[in-house]
């Protein structure tokens, strides 16, 4: 059981406040009954909730895909620079979203937001062996002798990379896929062959692919195979 006000908050662009002010105006009903009282308990599976004409679905958790742009950071909050969770629709904002993962702020592409913490933990564990592939540009031509370089690992200055797939296109573009995250890591296997990193997108997750239709700055639910691709 929760408290009716707060039900509607998390489900809703209302604020606690706003709702209490609904209730006044007589226009929040719960099982068909006009309520007045936000300290009343609800079952969010039983109970049928309205505020106005529109009925509350519960979810208890939300998980949210983002094409990211460039100039934001994967974070919650930051002094300097706008963050992710801008971006996410204001019906969700009442929500403890965040990022599940990070990309770096020149990077764009495919992310996924929640507000599940067991989620983003099973996604990001290297147990899961969720696979994330980037579109690549580079300053420099690329060699064919790098892709069995990558399949053994790229040996680095403070580790040695997994083993990871890299597929050129042509001279300057190529597609890399990596089953770990470290830090700037594409960035720094290329460098180590004094190449640069010009641009790169995340293109997909798992099976779950950047969604054709979502634009730069777009952000929507997942659908539930879309959720399930993610680890496939």
């Amino acid at each position: 059981m929760d408290r009716l006000d707060k039900v509607i908050s998390s489900q809703t662009e209302y604020s606690r406040g706003d709702v209490k002010k609904l209730l006044k105006l007589g226009v929040i009903t719960v099982n068909g009954e006009v309520v007045n009282k936000p300290n009343i308990y609800v079952d969010v599976n039983n109970d049928i909730i309205y505020v106005d004409d529109m009925k509350i679905d519960y979810k208890k958790y939300v998980y949210l895909v983002l094409n990211k742009p460039k100039g934001y950071i994967s974070a919650t909050t930051d002094g300097n620079y706008p963050v992710v969770v801008e971006l996410v629709p204001y019906e969700y904002q009442n929500r403890n979203i965040f990022p599940c993962g990070r990309l770096d702020k020149d990077t764009t592409g495919l992310m996924i937001l929640s507000d599940d913490g067991d989620f983003s933990h099973n996604l990001l564990s290297p147990k899961k062996h969720v696979s994330k592939k980037y579109l690549v540009e580079v300053d420099k031509d690329l060699d064919n002798s790098m892709i069995d370089d990558f399949r053994e690992g790229i040996k680095l200055k403070d580790f040695e990379c997994k083993s990871s797939l890299l597929e050129i296109i042509d001279n300057r573009h190529c597609y890399v896929t990596l089953t770990e995250g470290k830090y700037h890591q594409i960035k720094r296997m290329f460098k180590s062959y004094g190449i640069e990193v010009i641009n790169l997108k995340r293109i997909s997750m798992g099976r779950l692919e950047l969604p054709k239709d979502l634009e730069e700055g777009e952000c929507r639910e997942l659908t539930k195979k879309e959720y399930d691709s993610l680890f496939k």
